[in-house]
């Protein structure tokens, strides 16, 4: 169901030209302002498709507890404490869809490809 809310929310994937713009445009990156030797990082910056960005942090908040992404997830609780839990949860989305851009670029997730040890 959530695979249906990416591929016609997201539409034609080489419009991106690398993850991280598809992560920014479904708004899961943190804001970032800069000025001279300032440099400020705050909340996520929730903009672009808020479609996409409920599906990620959906499908994160109910994965299975044996998949990586509930393994990164848990990683990074686990690190941060408790307190970061949505902190977490975007995290793990980013690297979701990080995930579903090569998997509608590429016609498949390398990295999640089971290998035969026969």
């Amino acid at each position: 169901m959530l695979a249906a809310v990416f591929v016609t929310e997201i539409g034609d994937v080489a419009r991106f030209p690398a993850p991280k713009y598809l992560c920014s445009w479904a708004g899961l990156t943190p804001r970032h302002r800069e000025s001279d030797l300032k440099v400020s990082r705050g909340h996520l910056t929730k903009q672009g498709s808020k479609l996409v960005r409920w599906a990620a942090i959906e499908a994160i908040q109910h994965a299975p507890e044996n998949t990586p992404m509930r393994a990164h997830k848990n990683r990074i609780e686990a690190r941060r404490g408790s307190q970061a839990r949505s902190l977490a949860k975007a995290a793990a989305a980013r690297k979701l869809l990080n995930l579903v851009y090569y998997g509608l670029r590429d016609g498949e997730v390398r990295c999640l490809a089971r290998t035969d040890k026969t």
